[in-house]
């Protein structure tokens, strides 16, 4: 009976692994992440508007215009999340992304919508960003491996967590 439960598990892990199809999906609500991420309540949304010099620096990290006028975040004392969309290959990537007093506490993958990539959602990929902080110019204090074959989701949750580790600095003097 052993063998054949632990036969049927490899099959479905094998089928899971093999069909890119079922790798995209809903992996955390977005508001069961903010809950999470700030247990004793989630504060009220702010919002940052990209001003030029902003937006200037947006772009820079995104190397493109960013899509919207704002970003909405959650904000306690020196703590912030953000929920960030970032294309991959053709679809975004949904992620939330926690700093605290300036450096990534944690990213974690939402919503997956590309048909590959999807490995960028497992701890073993996210927990390289963790103690990471923002450079002078934009990029991340620490390097990050990629995954062969998720070259483009890669990049996007790093863009990700540079983007949230910016956008961060640019709301600490903020009351």
């Amino acid at each position: 009976m052993y063998r054949f439960r632990f036969g049927i598990a490899i099959l479905i892990a094998m089928f899971m692994t093999t069909n890119p199809a079922l790798a995209r999906g809903i992996y955390q609500q977005p508001d069961v992440f903010l809950q999470e991420t700030f247990p004793e309540g989630v504060p009220d949304p702010e919002v940052v508007w990209l001003t030029k010099s902003i937006r200037s620096a947006v772009e820079d990290i995104l190397a493109h215009k960013p899509t919207a006028l704002r970003i909405r975040y959650w904000r306690k004392q020196d703590r912030t999340a953000w929920i960030l969309e970032e294309i991959g290959k053709e679809k975004p990537i949904t992620t939330g992304v926690v700093i605290n007093k300036g450096t990534l506490e944690k990213i974690k993958v939402l919503v997956f919508r590309e048909s590959r990539g999807w490995e960028v959602r497992h701890d073993f990929y996210t927990d390289q960003f963790k103690g990471a902080s923002l450079k002078q110019d934009h990029y991340l204090s620490q390097s990050i491996d990629g995954i062969s074959g998720a070259t483009l989701s890669v990049r996007a949750l790093q863009k990700q967590a540079r983007l949230a580790l910016y956008l961060h600095q640019t709301q600490l003097s903020t009351p």
